[in-house]
C-alpha cells in the first residue's frame, strides 16, 4: 500500500540543497519516502494508484519529524516537585535522587509512556532517552516496552552511576552499582535489542551519567565496548559552572580535556549541555565531530547559562535539540524547544544570530546526525517516512507572511505525525495509547511517591 501526503501549502525538505517546495506531495510506501514534488497524483503508474490511500495536508506544513537526543524519561513522574523547583543543578539533584531511588518498573515505564507521548504530540518522531538509575528491578526494557507502544523510534541508552557520596560522588549509595556489573548488562541490553539496520526502530547506546557520578575506569571501559559493540556514547559535559570546578579540582583538566583523554570524543559521541565548553573544548568537538545535545528550556530552568550554539554550529560542531528530563524543564515539547534556542540565540548573539530555518533544521536533520541517523531527519527519496504535519490554520499563524516561520508564528502542537510510515498522531490525538487512561496510572503512581 502506498500513501500520499499532498497539497501542503509548503514542505521543508532538509534535504542537500534545503529545498522547499510549496504546493508539495509526498508518497511513501513501507515507511520509506518514493516521491517528493508537486502534483505528483498526475504521474502515478497504474498499480500505485490502485493501491493508494490518501492524507490531504491542504493548508499545512510539513517538516521533518523532530529528533530529541537527550531526554530522562522516567523524571516526567517527579514534575515540578516543591522543593527542587529552585535549585541549581547539585542542590536540584540531591533532593530528587530520594525520590527516585523508590521509583521502580512501574514508574519507569509511566514516565516513558508519558514523555514519549508528550514527545509525538510535539512532533517529535524520534527520541533518545539517558537512563541511569535502575532501583528495585527496573531495567531498560521498561521504557523501550514504552517506547514500542508508543510508536517512536527510540534510541535509549544504558546509563549508570558508580560513585556515590560515602566515595565522595554526589549521588546516594542505594542508587549506584558495581561497575562490573553495569558493563555487564550494557553488553546485554546491546546483544538484546540494538538494531543497526537502515530504518530501524530501536538502537541502544552507553551512556555512563557524568563526571561527578561514575569512575574514570568506567567512563574509558564504556567507550571500550561501545566501539567494540559499534553502538554510540553520550553522557552530560559541561553542564555549569559548578561541573567546571569540580572537573578543574578532581580532574585538573576541563570537562572537554577530560572526554579527550578517556576516548569520548568522534563522530560515536554526543554529550549533553557543553553550557560552558571553553574555545579549545569546541575546536575538539568540531575537529572529532562530536556531537552535543542542546536543551535550552532545562539550562533556563537550572540556571546554568546559555550554550554558545552560535559558535558550535560556526565552528562546524554537530549540534541536535534536547529537552533534557521533565523534573528540570518541566515539560517536553520540542517545537517550544526550538523556538527557545532561536531566541536565546537572539538575546545573546543579536536579532541575526538564528533565523527560523537554521532552528528547524537543528532540531530534525541536525539532530538525527547526532544520534547518528542518516536515514532520518530529511524529506528526500529514499529517506524514512518520519513526517510533521502542522496546521496552520489555527489563530497562532493567524496573519502570519512565512508558512516556515512556525517558531515565530505558528502551532506547538502537531497536527499529524508519521513514524516510519504509521499514523502515531492523527488530527491532535494518539492512534497508539489510551492517553487519558496512561495520564491516570501516572497520576496515581506519582501520589503514592508524594504520600
Amino acid at each position: 500500500m502506498y500513501l500520499l501526503i499532498e497539497n501542503a501549502c509548503l514542505a521543508m525538505t532538509m534535504d542537500d540543497r534545503g529545498r522547499e517546495i510549496s504546493d508539495a506531495d509526498i508518497l511513501v510506501k513501507g515507511g520509506v519516502i518514493q516521491a517528493v514534488g508537486q502534483n505528483l497524483r498526475a504521474g502515478l503508474a497504474p498499480e500505485v494508484a490502485q493501491n493508494l490511500s490518501t492524507h490531504s495536508a491542504k493548508g499545512c506544513l510539513v517538516t521533518p519529524g523532530l529528533v530529541n537526543t537527550h531526554h530522562h524519561l522516567y523524571q516526567t513522574m517527579t514534575r515540578a516537585v516543591p522543593e527542587a523547583q529552585d535549585g541549581l543543578l547539585f542542590g536540584w539533584l540531591k533532593t530528587l535522587y530520594p525520590i527516585w531511588a523508590r521509583f521502580g518498573p512501574a514508574e519507569m515505564h509511566s514516565g516513558a509512556v508519558i514523555g514519549l507521548a508528550e514527545m509525538a504530540l510535539s512532533g517529535c518522531s524520534l527520541s533518545s532517552d539517558h537512563m541511569y538509575i535502575y532501583p528495585n528491578g527496573a531495567r531498560l526494557e521498561d521504557s523501550i516496552e514504552a517506547a514500542q507502544r508508543v510508536g517512536l523510534r527510540f534510541h535509549p541508552t544504558r546509563g549508570a552511576m558508580s560513585i556515590g557520596e560515602s566515595n565522595g560522588g554526589l549521588p546516594p549509595d542505594s542508587l549506584v552499582e558495581r561497575e562490573a556489573d553495569i558493563l555487564e548488562d550494557m553488553i546485554r541490553v546491546i546483544d538484546a535489542h540494538h538494531d543497526i539496520r537502515e530504518g530501524s526502530m530501536l538502537r541502544v547506546g552507553v551512556a555512563p551519567c557524568s563526571p561527578f557520578s561514575v569512575s574514570r575506569e568506567l567512563m574509558r571501559d564504556s567507550a571500550v565496548l561501545a566501539r567494540d559493540k559499534g553502538v554510540m556514547m553520550h553522557t552530560h559535559l559541561a553542564e555549569n559552572q559548578e561541573d567546571i570546578a569540580y572537573s578543574r579540582e578532581k580532574f585538573g583538566c576541563t570537562p572537554g580535556e577530560f572526554a579527550r583523554d578517556l576516548g569520548w570524543v568522534g563522530e560515536d559521541v554526543w554529550h549533553a549541555h557543553c553550557v560552558k565548553l571553553v574555545a579549545e573544548d569546541l575546536t575538539l568537538f568540531a575537529a572529532t565531530k562530536t556531537g552535543i545535545a542542546h536543551c535550552p528550556c532545562s539550562n533556563c530552568r537550572l540556571g546554568s547559562g546559555i550554550a554558545p550554539v552560535r559558535e558550535m554550529l560556526d565552528a562546524g560542531v554537530p549540534v541536535g535539540l534536547g529537552v533534557d528530563g521533565s523534573a528540570s524543564n518541566d515539560m517536553g515539547n520540542l517545537i517550544g524547544e526550538a523556538r527557545q534556542m532561536m531566541l536565546l540565540q537572539r538575546v545573546k548573539n543579536g536579532a541575526d544570530a538564528m533565523s527560523v530555518r537554521e532552528a528547524l533544521c537543528v532540531a530534525t536533520r541536525g539532530g538525527a546526525e547526532v544520534l547518528g541517523r542518516n536515514d532520518c531527519g530529511q524529506i528526500a527519496v529514499g529517506k524514512r517516512a518520519d513526517l510533521a504535519i502542522w496546521d496552520l490554520g489555527g489563530i497562532e499563524a493567524a496573519g502570519s507572511w512565512d508558512p516556515a516561520a512556525i517558531l515565530l508564528a505558528g502551532p506547538q502542537k502537531v497536527r499529524d505525525l508519521y513514524v516510519e510510515g504509521r499514523h502515531v498522531v492523527k488530527e491532535y490525538q494518539l492512534t497508539t495509547v489510551d492517553l487519558p487512561k496512561a495520564i491516570e496510572t501516572q497520576n496515581q503512581l506519582a501520589r503514592a511517591l508524594m504520600a
